[in-house]
Parts: structure tokens; sequence; C-alpha cells
């Protein structure tokens, strides 16, 4: 940085002029793109999902794209190739000769905040495009500007080659962990005993709420779609809440109990499970069960992730376009009940091997996390210029 120091303070050492970005930019609004225009070659979209749709038409490459749902977790992408942009998003083009592109864009990306500032505060926060033009935005002279985008050109690919090779790292340790975790969990050199879930413990089903019960702060609940996206092998919290005034047409769960998805979009997501070690009791969603047991509850949820557990399981799902599977046949799985000592060696084990994987403050996704975060510092410490009086 010693570089581009030196060349603020010697080209602008009372600081640089900061400038509406639409006074700055011409901003290009996507189009909206109707089914029967679905047609012949496939070419990738940008939507606020990321969709893909089959079109002739496409309109741009390799641009900058600002998504206009500015609840998106990236507001600023960079899109390369050929796509037709959605009217979810705008591109945009430098109308001054005073400002690079690239370095409009290094500024939108440490700018996440802002942007989503600028969004309509219904429900679906929609970016107002009137407000983002009147971002502020520093200009310094365009030599400065071309030396910061060159650094962070170089530090981005950098940080882009570290990042997959801690990805491609932490893809070989869960495969591994996979392996030991069903190695543990298939008791082939062990002789011990294997029951129907039935008999060692009893299935009941939640009861209903809807997204209009929920609430920022209320009694804890689970819906079915939290275990595929928020939870891993245990919770001892609960991320949704719904109101105070339904503990009468709520089920719970409590304390040891397992939670187990009783449906999902695909075979592999139905019996999805999480155990609840939370301090009282938590309401769980008519498309969830709850397995109340005498084993350790670390243990069952290990084992309902296991391979056996998901062959023996995908026998009993009933594949209609939602999958499903039924009280009944959850209590005629079988599973191992070893002694509790053994449970619990088996879950410290499983413990560490699964903090080092998935625990994003420990090990390869700390590390991944990390690197994210010093990439971000380091470029909002370019960005960031001192406005000239």
């Amino acid at each position: 940085m010693s570089r581009i120091d030196a060349l603020i303070a010697e080209i602008c050492p009372e600081g640089v002029e900061f400038k509406e970005i639409g006074s700055l930019i011409k901003i290009n609004f996507g189009e909206r793109i109707t089914k029967l225009e679905h047609l012949g070659t496939l070419y990738p979209v940008y939507g606020g999902g990321g969709e893909s749709f089959r079109t002739d038409l496409f309109n741009r490459e390799n641009e900058y794209v600002v998504s206009r749902f500015a609840m998106s977790e990236r507001c600023v992408r960079r899109v390369a190739g050929k796509f037709w942009m959605l009217d979810s998003g705008f591109t945009f083009d430098p109308i001054d000769e005073s400002i690079d592109k690239d370095f409009i864009a290094y500024l939108l990306f440490n700018m996440q905040a802002e942007i989503y500032a600028c969004s309509s505060q219904g429900a679906q926060k929609n970016l107002q495009t009137d407000a983002f033009k009147q971002l502020r935005i520093p200009v310094p002279p365009l030599e400065v500007q071309l030396q910061i985008v060159k650094v962070l050109d170089a530090f981005t690919e950098l940080e882009a080659e570290l990042e997959a090779e801690l990805e491609a790292e932490l893809e070989a340790r869960r495969r591994q962990y996979k392996y030991y975790r069903d190695a543990l969990l298939a008791f082939s050199d062990q002789d011990i005993r294997w029951a129907a879930m039935a008999e060692v413990g009893e299935f009941f089903r939640g009861r209903r709420f809807t997204k209009a019960d929920y609430v920022d702060a209320g009694i804890e609940c689970i819906h079915y779609g939290d275990i595929y996206t928020q939870y891993g092998t245990v919770a001892e919290t609960a991320v949704s809440h719904v109101r105070t005034d339904m503990p009468s047409t709520l089920r719970f769960a409590r304390p040891g109990d397992l939670i187990i998805a009783g449906v999902g979009e695909t075979v592999e997501d139905v019996g999805k499970a999480v155990a609840w070690l939370g301090h009282g009791e938590v309401a769980i969603h008519d498309d969830c069960f709850a397995f109340r047991h005498s084993l350790n509850p670390r243990f069952v949820s290990y084992y309902f992730q296991s391979t056996a557990f998901h062959a023996e399981k995908n026998k009993f799902v009933a594949r209609a376009k939602v999958k499903r599977l039924s009280a009944e046949s959850l209590a005629k799985l079988t599973i191992p009940v070893p002694s509790p000592e053994e449970q619990a060696r088996i879950v410290a084990i499983l413990d560490k091997f699964d903090a080092l994987v998935n625990d994003i403050s420990v090990g390869l996704p700390a590390e991944i996390a990390a690197r994210r975060q010093q990439y971000a510092h380091y470029r909002a410490r370019l960005l960031t210029f001192k406005e000239a009086a």
C-alpha cells in the first residue's frame, strides 16, 4: 500500500472529492423474460437466485451486476460470459472520464451495507435506484484508481486461489470424516444389539404453524426446512420463534429428543435430524417428528447421518412430488444399541471430527472465513479516503 499512499500524498494531499454515483454512471436495467421466450440455446441468466432459462437472446458479457433484490447476500457480482439480464438486476457504464468502471465495482463490493440501506422496507426489500444514485463515493485521481484496481485484482486472484485450495482440502476432510463416521457406526467388529427404533423410543408428530405465526422473539420452534439449512448434529437454541399466545395449539420436543424432518424435496433430505439439547422445550412443525428415547442424543443424531441409516431409510420413503416418511416407517428402522460408555466414546470422537470440518469457528471453515475477512479488511483500507474540504 506504500505506493498508493505515496500517490495520494503527492496528488491529493488535502483529500479527494466525493460525488453522487448517479452523476458518474449510466444504469442499464434488465428485462423481463416470459415463459414463451424460454426457447433455444441455454444461457446463464442473472437473477436474484441465479436462475437459468432457455432463450435465444443475450445482451451482456463480462459485466458487473447490481441486484435489485437488496436483501441478496451479495448485492454486487461479477458475471462472466454471455447472459441475459433479468429485471431483477442492472449493469452500469461510466459516463464520466474521471472514473474507472472496475474501481466503481470494488467500491460497491465494499458498500453492501449502504446498498442494502437503499432498499424498500417491505417484506421483499427491493433496491430503490433513486436512493442508490444518491450514494456518494470517493473519486480520487484516475492514476490512483487504476493503481488500486491493479492491486485488488492481484489480491482477489490470490485470495481465490487460496480459498479454492482450502475448499478442496475441506472437501477431502469431509469425505474422510464420512468414511470414519460410517466405520464407527457400522459395528462390524463388535457383537452388539440392534433394535427397531420402536423398541428404544417413541415417535410423535408436531403441530402446524405458518409463516404468519413467526415473530422475532417468542416461543422457540423448529420447522422441517430449518433442519436442512440451519442446524447440524445438535441444537441448543432455535433460530425461529412463533407467537407467545400459541402454546395450546403446539406440540413440543423435550431436551434429548431427536427432531426429524418428515418431508423433503429429495429422498436424501427426508429423515435428516437434529438432537435438541436446549434448556427447555421447543415447538416442532407438523412435518417433523420427535423421537423420545433413552440413548445418547448425540449418538442417535450421528447415526441418522450415516450411510447405513440412509440406505435403510430410503426403502420406506414415499416418492411422490414431495418425499415423505411416516412415523410407522421410522419405527421399523433399526439402530445399534451399544453400551452407554461406547456411545459416549463414539460421540467424543465424532464431535472433534465434526468441529474440524463443519464448525465455522474451528479448523478449515475458520481458516476460509479468516481469508475472506482479511481480504475484506484489506480492500476496505485501500478504498477509504479522506474527503476534501
